[in-house]
C-alpha cells in the first residue's frame, strides 16, 4: 500500500550561517555537493519515493504521453527563410528527437544540403543541444556550439561545408554563439567565468589556429554585467553588448576590419539603458533615456555616437511600451505593448502613413520572428492565442497582403479552436489595482466552483508572459481544466512600471498578486480550493514556494518547476552563476534592508509547522542556473515541517538541467508526468 512507503528523510547537519549579526541554521546545507556520493543517494532515494508512490500512475502518464506525441506532426519542418542566397530549413524526422538542420542554394527546389544531423551527433548522450549556428559570408563555413551536459556551457567547432570536415579548432566554455566578420576567416565569441558561468570575455579566433592563440578583445569585469557579441542586420557592424539588469554599454567594430578596435558607442550610465540598430549612416536606439520608463526610439550618426547626439524619432509614451524594432531598407517595424496586448507598427522611410496590423482577439500573441534579410518588403510574423494554433506569416509592407505559410498542424482529428471559449478578466488586487488573466476553457463550463483550473505565472525580470498555443494543454482543457495565466506584477506585461512595481523592495506584489488572483478566479466559481492548482518554474517557481507559505489552503497541488527557493542563501554566494547579476533584481542581502526583505519571502527560510498542498518539484542536476540542492533542501525541510499528509515528490533528472529533457518526445514524459500528478488529485483517471 501506498501509506506503508516511507518518505525519505535527509540527514540533518546544522550550520551557522551569520550575517548582519544574525545567525541562520540550516541543517540541509550538506546537499550543496555535487560530489558527494551520500547527496547522489539521498536524490536518488526521493526519485525512487517519488517512482513507488506514483506506480499507479504509469498507465496514465504513457498514455498522456502517447497522446501528446500523436498531436505532434513528427516529420515536421520550419518554414524556410532567405539568407544571403540560401533559403534555410529546420525540420524533423518520423521517430527522431532532434533536429536536421539544412539549406538549398537560390530555390526550393534546389537539392537539399544537411549542414547538421543532431539525431547522429546525440547519440552517445543523454543530453544534446546545437546552438549559435552561423554561416560565414561567403557560405563556405559554419561556426556551431554544442553542450553535451545541460549547463550551458557550450563548446564551439567549425565546418567546412564544402567538403564536410569539422576543422581542428575547438574552444571550449563558451557561451555558443559566435560572428563572423567580413574577412570569412575571423570568428568573434563569448567565454564564461568557469564558476560562476558568467559571460564575461570576447575572444577574436583565426581559422585552422589554436583556440589558445585566441586575442582577448573585451573583458568585462563588473561582476554584475554580462557580455555577448552579433552582427547588424546591416552587416555592417560586429557589437559587443555588455548588460545588467538596469544599465547597458555597446562597443562597435567595422565587420570589414576585425583586427582594430572596439569603440564605446555609449559609455555605461548607471540607470541608462539602450539597445542599437544600423541603417544608412545613422544607428537607431532604442533607450530610456530622459526618463523614458516605457522607451522610446532615438537616433544618431554613425560617427557621433554619443547620448549628446542622439534625437528623438518616437518620443515616450505613458500608456505604450517600446519593446522592439526591426529595420529594413525602406521600412522601420515597431513592436509595442499597450493594456498588455502588442501590436506591429509599420513605418515607411518614405514618409508615407504608417500604420498598424489588425488583430482581432483580446488574447493574442504577435511578434516579428526571422527577418535577416535587409532590402525586402517581406515582414514574417507569428500570431497565435490559447486557443489558436501558432501560424507564421509574410506580410508585404508595400501592398498590405499576406501570405499564411504555416499554421501548426495538431494531428488526431479532433482538435477544433471553436470548442474553446478565451477570456480575460481583471482581478483586484488587494493595493487596488487590476492584474489581467488570460484563460482558456472548453465551452459548456458552468461557474459551479467544481472545475479544476491550472493558474500559471512567473513574474519576474520584466518577462512578459504572453498567451501562447499549446497541443498538450488540451490533455488538460479536454479533461475539464480551466488554464489561466496570471500577469502579475514583476513581468512587463502592463508596461515597465509593472515590472518596477515588482522587484526589490516591492517585490511581495508579485506573491500577493497571484494570491488574489486565485482568490478571484475561486470568488468568481471558475473553482474552488479544492480544485486550484497553481505552477511555476524558475522565479516563477520562487512564486509558488511563497504562495505555499502564505496561502496554502488556496490549492489542492503545487507543481514548482526548478524553483528559486533558497533567496538569502544563493544571493550571498557569489560563486553561483547569475547571482552578483540581479542584485538589480532582488536586491543585494550584503545591504541589510534588501537581506530583511529578502529574509521575509524566501521560501526555505520561511517554511513552517502547517498543511501544505499536494506538490510535485521538478529539478536537474545540472542546472546552472538554479542549482539542484535548492529544491533539495526546501522539500527536505517541508518533509520534516508539513503537519499533514498530502503529496510532497522531488524528481530529480540526474542527467539534465535547467531546460529539462533535451529531446523533443523526451519533454513529452516530463510533461506526462506534472499532468498525471494533477489528474491523480482530481482522480481524473483517462
Amino acid at each position: 500500500m501506498q501509506n506503508d512507503i516511507l518518505a525519505p528523510k535527509a540527514k540533518e547537519i546544522p550550520k551557522s550561517l551569520k550575517k548582519h549579526k544574525e545567525t541562520r541554521i540550516d541543517n540541509y546545507f550538506w546537499l550543496n555537493d555535487r560530489e558527494n556520493p551520500e547527496v547522489i543517494d539521498y536524490l536518488n532515494k526521493e526519485n525512487e519515493y517519488y517512482q513507488q508512490m506514483t506506480a499507479h500512475t504509469k498507465d496514465l502518464q504513457e498514455s498522456l504521453y502517447e497522446e501528446m506525441k500523436a498531436r505532434i506532426k513528427e516529420d515536421d519542418s520550419s518554414v524556410p527563410y532567405f539568407y544571403n542566397g540560401y533559403f534555410y530549413i529546420t525540420r524533423f524526422e518520423t521517430g527522431q528527437d532532434y533536429p536536421i538542420f539544412s539549406r538549398k542554394k537560390g530555390s526550393l527546389s534546389a537539392d537539399e544540403e544537411i549542414l547538421f544531423n543532431c539525431n547522429e551527433l546525440a547519440k552517445g548522450h543523454a543530453y544534446f543541444k546545437l546552438g549559435g549556428l552561423s554561416i560565414s559570408p561567403d557560405n563556405k563555413f559554419a561556426s556551431f556550439g554544442t553542450d553535451i551536459v545541460g549547463r550551458r556551457i557550450y563548446t564551439i567547432q567549425i565546418k567546412n561545408l564544402e567538403t564536410g570536415e569539422i576543422l581542428a579548432d575547438k574552444i571550449e566554455n563558451a557561451t555558443g554563439g559566435s560572428v563572423w566578420a567580413n574577412d570569412n576567416n575571423t570568428i568573434f565569441y563569448t567565454k564564461q567565468d568557469e564558476v560562476t558561468l558568467r559571460a564575461d570575455k570576447i575572444f577574436r579566433h583565426k581559422l585552422n589556429t589554436e583556440s589558445a592563440a585566441d586575442v582577448l578583445v573585451y573583458n568585462e569585469t563588473d561582476d554584475t554585467f554580462n557580455v555577448s557579441v552579433s552582427k547588424e542586420k546591416s552587416r555592417k557592424y560586429i557589437v559587443i553588448s555588455s548588460g545588467s539588469t538596469l544599465t547597458t554599454e555597446y562597443r562597435i567594430l567595422n565587420s570589414d576590419n576585425p583586427d582594430g578596435e572596439f569603440e564605446v558607442f555609449q559609455p555605461r550610465v548607471r540607470g541608462l539603458e539602450y539597445s542599437i540598430s544600423h541603417y544608412e549612416d545613422s544607428f537607431y536606439i532604442l533607450t530610456n533615456k530622459d526618463k523614458a520608463t516605457n522607451f522610446k526610439l532615438m537616433k544618431t550618426p554613425e560617427n557621433k555616437t554619443g547620448k549628446r547626439n542622439w534625437v528623438d524619432v518616437i518620443p515616450h509614451r505613458e500608456d505604450v511600451l517600446l519593446e522592439d524594432i526591426e529595420i529594413f531598407k525602406n521600412y522601420l517595424v515597431v513592436e509595442e505593448r499597450s493594456n498588455g496586448l502588442n501590436h506591429i507598427r509599420i513605418m515607411p522611410w518614405n514618409d508615407e502613413p504608417g500604420y498598424y496590423l489588425p488583430f482581432g482577439s483580446e488574447t493574442y500573441n504577435a511578434f516579428t520572428t526571422t527577418n535577416i534579410d535587409f532590402d525586402t518588403d517581406i515582414l514574417r510574423y507569428s500570431y497565435q492565442s490559447l486557443a489558436t494554433p501558432s501560424s507564421v506569416i509574410d506580410f508585404n509592407m508595400k501592398t498590405k497582403t499576406k501570405e499564411i505559410l504555416k499554421e501548426q498542424q495538431v494531428l488526431g482529428g479532433k482538435f477544433d479552436k471553436e470548442n474553446y471559449i478565451e477570456e480575460r478578466v481583471w482581478a483586484t488586487a488587494r493595493d487596488g489595482v487590476k492584474v489581467p488573466i488570460s484563460m482558456i476553457y472548453r465551452k459548456g463550463l458552468q461557474k459551479n466552483g467544481k472545475n479544476p483550473l491550472l493558474l500559471y505565472a512567473y513574474g519576474s525580470y520584466g518577462i512578459t508572459m504572453d498567451t501562447y498555443f499549446s497541443s498538450t494543454r488540451l490533455s488538460l482543457l479536454d479533461r475539464g481544466f480551466v488554464y489561466a495565466i496570471a500577469h502579475i506584477r514583476g513581468g512587463e506585461d502592463l508596461g515597465r512600471q509593472w515590472y518596477e512595481d515588482g522587484k526589490l523592495l516591492k517585490k511581495k506584489n508579485t506573491f500577493t498578486d497571484f494570491i488574489d488572483c486565485s482568490k478571484f478566479v475561486i470568488d468568481e466559481k471558475y473553482t474552488s480550493p479544492e480544485h486550484l492548482y497553481a505552477e511555476g518554474g524558475s522565479a516563477g517557481g520562487l512564486l509558488m514556494g511563497v504562495i505555499v507559505n502564505e496561502a496554502p489552503e488556496l490549492y489542492n497541488g503545487v507543481i514548482a518547476q526548478v524553483p528559486f527557493v533558497d533567496v538569502i542563501t544563493t544571493m550571498l554566494d557569489d560563486s553561483i552563476p547569475l547571482t552578483t547579476g540581479e542584485y538589480d533584481e532582488w536586491g543585494n542581502p550584503n545591504n541589510k534592508k534588501y537581506y530583511d526583505y529578502m529574509l521575509s519571502y524566501s521560501p526555505y527560510d520561511n517554511v513552517k509547522a502547517q498543511n501544505y498542498p499536494n506538490m510535485y518539484v521538478s529539478t536537474g542536476l545540472h542546472d546552472s542556473q538554479v542549482q539542484y540542492w535548492e529544491p533539495a533542501k526546501w522539500v527536505a525541510k517541508l518533509r520534516i515541517l508539513k503537519t499533514n499528509n498530502n503529496q510532497l515528490f522531488l524528481d530529480t533528472n540526474m542527467d539534465a538541467g535547467h531546460g529539462g529533457a533535451s529531446g523533443r518526445f523526451e519533454a513529452l514524459k516530463d510533461l506526462a508526468k506534472e499532468f498525471s500528478f494533477l489528474l491523480d488529485l482530481e482522480k481524473i483517471k483517462s
